[in-house]
């Protein structure tokens, strides 16, 4: 029986666990067969270095690559090219990075074989700019597309029409090599096209789309930006690209949905009843922490819909809009959403906070562009705030997770993780 009575331990526990839970250890199991010819391994994301160097453990043949990962995440491989680079916004080590990879792809036969390792973050760090666009024009999209408040799709959309690679481009530019897929997922639905916007994969969106959402989301985007998407030539490649003639071949090797199953089993083992809201949970972070107040207080007042003790455990992705008149502060949307969670308890009765407790991390180990996971609320947490006088709504007023939590020792750090299946949240009512 696991040991409830330290809760914020507990919850980091089942944080961890959900991190272990998505390592890319399982991509023996998923293999392709050796080719005739080459095998040629690319991939992009912030688990790229880690699954590059599962794959080369465990390839039993000859084999050249290259992958990019976000700076401070690498790891030692000895077959296959690691290389760095900044996100989400991308820099010139990204350009650098995306060039290198489509020299791997040129002059291939269709008896050779491209492995493309792709996990999220992938988007930013395969900084390849289409037609005339330029490594700034792309900057500029990725800051606006992170300010907007638009979902991972709809970022998606835009990104696979402003890159070389992304929206089935880098399929295109292996032609006519087969390419196997091994992914892991950190959207919503486990949608190939979304993740890392689909280097291997036919993009059901459109450029018409792309402008639509940049419209819908009041972006100022450069008029080089927008001049390429009223082009033609911007649209992406479609399922009748004879790159897809023969297939696609997607493997998944982890999901959001595994490591939810995994804190699961952990509660159960604690005797803990187990409410499991899914793993595509999207919208404002602030709003989605709402609900799950909203449902700690029915627990806790009615016990519906459960007695507790139980744990809520959640996943998917949410966002944070940023106002464009004033300035904000610092952290990502798990320090937003545990903030607006602190705020929304100072409504329960005080014996009713004191049974509450709340973990939100992003399982990459990096919330927005700060050094920690996330963060934890607790009891003591919202008291020592107050005997400080820290006023959490207006830290949220500003968007100021990373403060609010540094100050109060709230912060979760666990370094990069090698791995990312998007936002975890778990709320312990007692």
């Amino acid at each position: 029986m696991t040991d409830l009575s330290d809760p914020r331990a507990f919850l980091i526990s089942l944080g961890h666990a959900a991190i272990a839970a998505a390592l890319p250890d399982r991509i023996a199991d998923h293999l392709p067969p050796v080719p005739t010819g080459r095998t040629v391994v690319v991939g992009a994301g912030k688990a790229a270095a880690a699954m590059a160097a599962a794959f080369e453990k465990v390839w039993p043949a000859p084999l050249t690559g290259t992958v990019v990962t976000r700076y401070g995440h690498a790891v030692p491989c000895t077959r296959i090219e690691v290389l760095e680079a900044a996100h989400p916004v991308p820099d010139a080590a990204g350009l650098a990075a995306s060039d290198r990879i489509l020299q791997r792809l040129a002059r291939l036969s269709a008896d050779d074989l491209v492995v493309a390792l792709i996990s999220g973050g992938g988007s930013a760090l395969l900084a390849a700019p289409a037609g005339a666009l330029t490594l700034d024009d792309l900057k500029a999209v990725n800051s606006a597309l992170l300010a907007s408040g638009a979902d991972i799709g709809a970022m998606n959309c835009v990104r696979k029409h402003v890159s070389a690679i992304a929206g089935g481009r880098l399929a295109a530019a292996a032609y006519p090599a087969k390419v196997v897929t091994i992914a892991i997922s950190d959207v919503p639905g486990d949608d190939p096209a979304v993740i890392a916007s689909g280097p291997t994969v036919p993009d059901p969106t459109t450029r018409k789309d792309a402008l639509a959402i940049i419209q819908r989301y009041r972006m100022d985007l450069p008029a080089s930006v927008m001049l390429h998407l009223q082009d033609p030539a911007s649209e992406s490649p479609k399922p009748d690209h004879p790159a897809f003639a023969g297939g696609i071949d997607i493997r998944l090797i982890a999901r959001p949905v595994e490591s939810l199953r995994a804190a699961a089993r952990i509660a159960a083992d604690a005797g803990l009843t187990t409410l499991v809201l899914g793993d595509t949970i999207e919208g404002e972070a602030r709003d989605v922490a709402l609900v799950h107040a909203a449902l700690a207080r029915s627990i806790l007042e009615h016990g519906l819909p459960a007695k507790p003790p139980v744990l809520i455990l959640s996943g998917g992705e949410t966002t944070v809009t940023l106002p464009r008149d004033r300035p904000t502060g610092r952290g990502g949307r798990n320090s937003e959403f545990a903030l607006a969670f602190a705020v929304a308890i100072q409504g329960f009765s005080p014996a009713h906070r004191e049974r509450v407790h709340a973990l939100a991390i992003d399982t990459d180990g990096i919330d927005g562009v700060e050094a920690n996971a996330g963060a934890v609320v607790t009891p003591a947490l919202i008291a020592a705030a107050a005997e400080r006088g820290l006023n959490p709504r207006s830290y949220l007023d500003r968007h100021d997770g990373f403060g609010f939590f540094a100050a109060l020792d709230g912060l979760v750090v666990t370094g990069p993780t090698h791995t990312n299946v998007n936002d975890f949240r778990a709320i312990l009512v007692t």
